[in-house]
């Protein structure tokens, strides 16, 4: 606790003022960005605002996801689920479902859906240029579900140098646990990418990254444990992973053309292994114990093509087009607990699988003027969806159909123009039209501004809007038995919601080579129709979907930047405040708003004389409340109290040396300083992969790192 607080006390005093950007090391004001772009845009002259995190920061950390990466963000809350190994991003308070996750400007495919609710830990981080993040309702440009935001992930498509190799060998503890040889405990990454520029015109490029997470025991104590009481700690915490990801591609530019196409394969197996076990009978009088472990598999495909040409003299496209496909299986085993074999294995069972059809084009630059541009564009896509009967449906649907086999259609057309009457000024009106074979159309529109109010200042405002589309479990649920009554709601109509801002920046250089930069902004989000599981019988209890709560935060943030050599500071501080009108149909909840501190900071030095780069990170995020719906006994119909979520620190060190000219670099550091684990959540009931009813699971506690890094 003194350590938290001296590391809060010291970021406080060091800011005064700032504006919300992302607090690693700030690029230099010429960076280009492409999110919300008709064409590649210098930082400084967006007229959205974008924060990047480029592959030298990245690289700085020493993470082994993105979700390790955007966790120093703020106002991004990455939720992990210890039992799947999945995390996702909150932004603004908001849940994944409403976050818009592109690689290259591609949604990417997930067990229920495009784009949201997407697993940040399955993108490798080492084939990364940069990240790209612009919050607020981005509808028009990205479409459904982007309401919250959109993180844009931008791969490597081209090299300087003829030859590009590089291999990297990482070792982690997890908490206390490591094992160099057996691999029995820890996480052990090993990646390669290699680069070859064929011609001045053409480059291929391939990857391949192995992430070995052996899992987290926690308070359990691993697969082998047994004990005749079944006293519920076999097995571990947080479940071993094994990842695969591979990329290849091919890129050609000449002239006003480039083509790009890349495929991208993934493999993951996760280890689930039953707390309790069963006595199985044999034969004599004899007995063995026996628990019902599972294992998951998910298989993934992305086949992506970009086509960037002029079409005539002066009108630009800019096409993606996209195939992919991912399935998840399940495998039962029947192991034998003391004497340590399998008994039995299931054939593997498909549970989820997703099939995309996927096209996004852009049309821009028609006229030959430097204060008026427009952008036409059209995006489709077409999501075949399958979940299995043991996922959230039983065999007694009144259709009599088990399983669910569904297929949605979705068509966008949208335009927007970007206005300069003065030097200063900017202006970019937007709309879309959605139109889908299972929703009704949906409209989006957006209004951003930029002004330059000095040769070192400028200030934007957006406005805009967006939707969300239902999500399977909530068009198909069926969940009808003794127990539990449980059903989708295929009536359901999509979310809806706007959100405004405004941001202010400055950047400045003083006569003693420092460059300072910092700003304020300010953030509003208002949702209507959240879908939401309420209860419409008490006598007997069922449950459906419904388009029934509100939802509204408030933002208040900044940031503040220095560099001079080899030194670079950044901090952030923000404040967020939400509103939410819950409602299960019985009973409403109050809808005052509840806010939140979040702090961060990241430090960077470079040792001129050995070149040895020393970095620091800190994450601070205040205790909230939310409310949540508590039942006196089974016949109450429930009411909503203030339900208490934890305060914690997130600390990161990590010390980095090249040798031979660079070409090969070691680097070292700890994880999580403070070693964190749970905190205290009292809005969500437990279950069994969380350490208690109001405890919340968040890291595995402290750990250790070592990595091997060769360039050629």
């Amino acid at each position: 606790m003194k350590k938290r607080t001296m590391s809060l006390l010291s970021v406080a005093i060091l800011n005064l003022a700032y504006a919300q950007r992302d607090t690693l090391n700030q690029k230099n004001i010429e960076e280009v960005v492409i999110t919300g772009q008709y064409t590649p845009q210098s930082i400084n002259k967006s007229i959205y605002k974008v924060e990047v995190i480029s592959a030298e920061q990245i690289k700085n950390m020493a993470v082994t996801n993105v979700a390790e990466v955007l966790n120093q963000n703020l106002n991004i809350l990455i939720t992990p689920n210890s039992s799947s190994g999945d995390s996702n991003a909150n932004i603004m308070g908001l849940s994944g479902e409403y976050t818009k996750v592109l690689i290259d400007n591609i949604p990417v495919v997930n067990d229920q859906g495009m784009g949201n609710i997407f697993d940040l830990t399955k993108i490798n981080v080492n084939n990364i240029e940069r990240i790209e993040i612009v919050k607020g309702s981005m509808g028009v440009e990205y479409g459904n579900n982007a309401m919250a935001g959109v993180i844009n992930i931008i791969t490597k498509k081209d090299y300087q140098k003829k030859i590009n190799i590089n291999a990297s060998l990482q070792e982690e503890t997890v908490g206390k646990d490591y094992d160099w040889y057996k691999k029995g405990n820890g996480r052990h990454i090993q990646s390669l990418n290699i680069g070859y520029k064929i011609s001045d015109n053409l480059t291929i490029t391939a990857d391949v990254n192995h992430n070995d997470f052996q899992g987290y025991q926690g308070v359990q104590k691993g697969y082998k444990f047994f004990d005749e009481t079944n006293s519920g700690q076999r097995g571990y915490e947080w479940q071993p992973k094994d990842l695969l990801i591979s990329n290849a591609a091919i890129r050609y530019a000449k002239n006003n053309t480039t083509l790009f196409y890349k495929v991208n394969f993934l493999n993951e197996e996760i280890n689930y292994y039953d707390p309790t076990t069963k006595i199985l009978p044999l034969s004599g009088g004899e007995k063995t114990y026996t628990a019902g472990d599972k294992d998951y598999f998910t298989t993934r495909w992305i086949h992506q093509l970009n086509v960037t040409t002029k079409l005539g003299s002066r009108i630009n496209y800019n096409g993606d087009f996209s195939y992919q496909i991912q399935e998840r299986q399940s495998q039962d085993i029947l192991y034998d607990v003391p004497n340590r074999y399998v008994r039995s294995k299931e054939a593997k069972r498909t549970f989820y699988k997703s099939e995309v059809l996927y096209s996004r084009g852009m049309f821009s630059n028609f006229l030959d003027s430097e204060k008026i541009n427009f952008q036409v564009g059209y995006e489709l896509d077409r999501t075949k969806g399958f979940a299995d009967q043991s996922t959230f449906a039983d065999n007694n649907r009144p259709d009599g159909e088990g399983n669910v086999n569904r297929v949605i259609f979705n068509y966008a057309n949208f335009v927007s123009a970007e206005w300069n009457p003065l030097k200063w000024l900017s202006f970019r009106p937007g709309v879309r039209l959605a139109l889908s074979d299972k929703f009704n159309s949906q409209y989006n529109y957006s209004l951003t501004a930029r002004f330059i109010t000095s040769e070192k200042s400028n200030i934007r405002t957006i406005f805009g809007s967006a939707n969300r589309f239902p999500k399977y479990d909530e068009l198909y649920t069926w969940r009808v038995d003794a127990n539990h009554d449980i059903r989708g709601n295929e009536n359901l109509k999509p979310e809806t919601g706007y959100s405004a801002g405004a941001f202010w920046d400055y950047a400045t250089a003083t006569s003693g080579d420092w460059k300072l930069n910092a700003g304020l902004s300010g953030m509003y989000m208002d949702v209507k129709d959240r879908i939401e599981s309420v209860i419409i019988s008490n006598i007997p209890m069922k449950y459906t979907y419904l388009n029934i709560d509100n939802y509204k935060s408030i933002l208040f943030s900044g940031s503040f930047s220095a560099r001079k050599g080899n030194f670079s500071f950044n901090a952030g501080v923000s404040t967020l405040g939400i509103s939410q009108s819950l409602n299960t149909g019985n009973t409403t909840s109050e809808d005052d708003f509840n806010y939140y501190v979040e702090v961060n900071a990241a430090a960077n030095y470079t040792l001129p004389i050995t070149n040895t780069l020393f970095a620091l990170y800190y994450k601070y995020t205040g205790r909230s409340k939310l409310y949540t719906l508590e039942f006196k006994d089974a016949s109450d119909t429930g009411h909503y109290v203030l339900g208490d979520i934890g305060d914690f620190s997130m600390l990161n060190f990590t010390v980095s040396q090249p040798f031979f000219n660079n070409h090969f670099e070691l680097a070292l550091g700890v994880k999580n300083i403070f070693d964190i684990t749970s905190i205290r959540n009292t809005t969500q009931a437990g279950d069994g992969h969380n350490a208690g009813t109001d405890l919340q699971n968040l890291f595995y506690g402290r750990s250790y790192f070592a990595r091997v890094n060769y360039n050629f």
